[in-house]
């Protein structure tokens, strides 16, 4: 089975705020979250390693936005997220 067996997704936008590295200006960004929470129960057809994935496994969010582009009229650029994860557990 695959993980996404395990899985309901959805996705949602969470703000954060950032400075760009190439103007220095800081402004709050929409970034893009996928959450994958645990369904409630096993998908049929699960074999005894699937049952084990299951039992370990718990919801969690992965970050969609690897790029942003600065909010400033002058620079405009397109900068990578810095110091931010890309995987929360929940």
């Amino acid at each position: 089975m695959n993980e996404r067996d395990f899985f309901d997704e959805k996705q949602e936008t969470k703000r954060a705020s950032f400075s760009c590295p190439y103007c220095r200006e800081r402004a709050e960004y929409d970034v893009r979250w996928l959450r994958r929470t645990k369904k409630s129960a096993l998908p049929r057809g699960a074999n005894e390693q699937d049952r084990a994935r299951f039992a370990k496994s718990r919801d969690y969010m992965v970050r969609i936005d690897d790029h942003l582009a600065c909010k400033n009229n002058r620079c405009r650029k397109r900068f990578e997220i810095p110091n931010s994860q890309s995987v929360v557990f929940i």
